[in-house]
């Protein structure tokens, strides 16, 4: 029988470089804060500094290499990959590389439950542990040629899928067959299933199909777009209502095709809808507009939250803008590895804007018995302004 073992390196020879780079902006990140070193142990972090997923550990030092420490699975290789079982080994592994691991360490406070938190602190007693999921966050705003490149391939999957969405269409279906038939394409495209979201209050399946009134019921979860879901075990998104003429149906739905994701929402409609629904998903792409020429980098992230309010109070629509019953105070969001990413875009966020971002914008409305209306693109802060790349149609799409 043919043996299926294999080994394989942890890191794939064509993406050292890469992982190299990545672990240089976080060192600078750390140095910054003043850590000696990270012990890196959530998946989000992990596939960030090792280019895959794995059960175990990566100890980042300020200065020099990493040491990747792998439990499971037990068939990958490198020299710099050492098997552990346990955490209790961390110190004897450490000291036997040449690691220090006797001063200020961060961990992942906010990425990992407080269980995982207190044994890997008492497995290493003789370090003072700090708070570093903040300071990896920061690491990952500003993207690589290679992390952008996958997420224009991303972009081009999920817009290419987004494009058969019309024909899709059946009269008297419910949202939930809509959506089933817009994974089945995504999937087809090559889609992983799984969107990755930052924080345990943050649940989703595919994406949202928001049909009707729908979008006007509140979820527990902190999206731009609210939707009863099917079971009260995830109340979010489509709840299996019959899609109606005069409604708009908003589809926000995954594009993690390689670890990185796009986001794009685009809406679409069942014969004509009230002006107020036409007029409000004009001001969305408005608002694009506006903020495609002015975020630059420098220009402070709040800066663009305000400027959109700016456009919706003088379209006099704010009693619908980013929900109508319940509402949100953001109006995007970084994207990445995870589906929000730093910066958060709101009041706020003072910070300036960083060239090679990404980002998604997502100005949009809720109209009472129509449904919800606006735009949702994917962009790269360039020099000049926004890169869209999530460049396909934005008017209000007939479904067929």
């Amino acid at each position: 029988m043919k043996d299926i073992c294999k080994t394989f390196p942890l890191v794939a020879p064509e993406l050292k470089k890469e992982a190299r780079l990545h672990i240089e902006k976080l060192q600078e990140e750390m140095r910054k804060d003043a850590f000696d070193a990270v012990l890196i142990a959530a998946n989000p972090n992990i596939y960030y500094t090792a280019l895959r997923v794995y059960r175990g550990y990566v100890w980042v030092p300020a200065e020099g290499a990493p040491l990747y420490l792998v439990i499971r699975p037990n068939n990958l290789t490198g020299d710099d990959v050492v098997c552990l079982r346990k955490p209790e080994q961390l110190p004897d592994v450490l000291s036997e590389r040449g690691y220090d691991c006797t001063g200020t360490v961060g961990m992942e406070f906010g990425e990992l439950t407080y269980a995982e938190c207190t044994r890997l602190m008492k497995a290493l007693p003789g370090a003072t542990v700090m708070d570093a999921a903040h300071t990896i966050r920061r690491a990952r705003i500003v993207k690589t040629d290679w992390e952008i490149q996958q997420m224009r391939i991303d972009a081009s999957m999920q817009m290419e899928a987004y494009g058969k969405i019309p024909r899709f269409y059946r009269e008297g279906m419910t949202d939930v067959e809509l959506q089933i038939l817009i994974e089945q394409e995504l999937r087809r495209h090559g889609c992983l299933g799984f969107p990755r979201v930052s924080g345990r209050l943050m649940q989703i399946n595919l994406g949202s199909v928001i049909s009707g009134d729908n979008a006007d019921v509140p979820t527990p979860y902190d999206f731009s777009m609210g939707g009863a879901g099917s079971h009260p075990s995830l109340p979010v998104g489509a709840d299996g209502r019959e899609i109606l003429v005069g409604t708009t149906v908003m589809v926000d739905m995954n594009g993690c095709f390689n670890g990185y994701q796009s986001d794009l929402t685009r809406t679409y409609r069942v014969g004509a809808v009230p002006e107020l629904a036409e007029r409000a998903h004009r001001c969305s792409r408005d608002i694009l507009r506006s903020l495609e020429k002015m975020a630059k980098p420098g220009v402070p992230v709040c800066d663009l939250y305000k400027e959109a309010e700016r456009i919706v109070k003088d379209a006099g629509l704010e009693d619908y803008y980013m929900g109508h019953c319940q509402k949100v105070v953001f109006i995007g969001h970084g994207v990445g590895i995870e589906l929000n990413e730093l910066p958060v875009v709101t009041a706020r966020t003072g910070e300036p804007l960083q060239i090679r971002t990404t980002l998604a914008l997502e100005p949009k409305f809720v109209i009472p018995h129509v449904g919800a209306v606006g735009v949702e693109n994917t962009y790269l802060v360039t020099e000049n302004g926004l890169e869209n790349l999530t460049p396909c149609p934005e008017e209000l799409i007939d479904l067929e």
